[in-house]
């Protein structure tokens, strides 16, 4: 990827800060669902689930390509 797209791509999305971190999600617990509070933009101070792929902590920045959509709810293990 060059310079270019990815200044293009980061700013096409929407800085979000994690405010909990919900449990691991995925096949194999790589990703981690996460509840965020959008910074800026339209949806401004909403708070979505999210799953982020990566380690993440409470109090980190996330950029988020859309805020329209939320991830379903982990359903607790039987």
């Amino acid at each position: 990827m060059s310079a270019e797209e990815e200044n293009e791509s980061s700013d096409d999305a929407t800085p979000a800060e994690v405010v909990e971190v919900v449990g691991k999600t995925g096949m194999h617990g790589e990703a981690m669902q996460v509840k965020a509070r959008v910074l800026e933009g339209s949806d401004k101070g909403r708070v979505l689930t999210r799953n982020a792929v990566g380690p993440v902590r409470e109090g980190d920045v996330i950029m988020l390509k859309e805020t329209a959509r939320e991830a379903k709810s982990l359903s607790s293990p039987i």
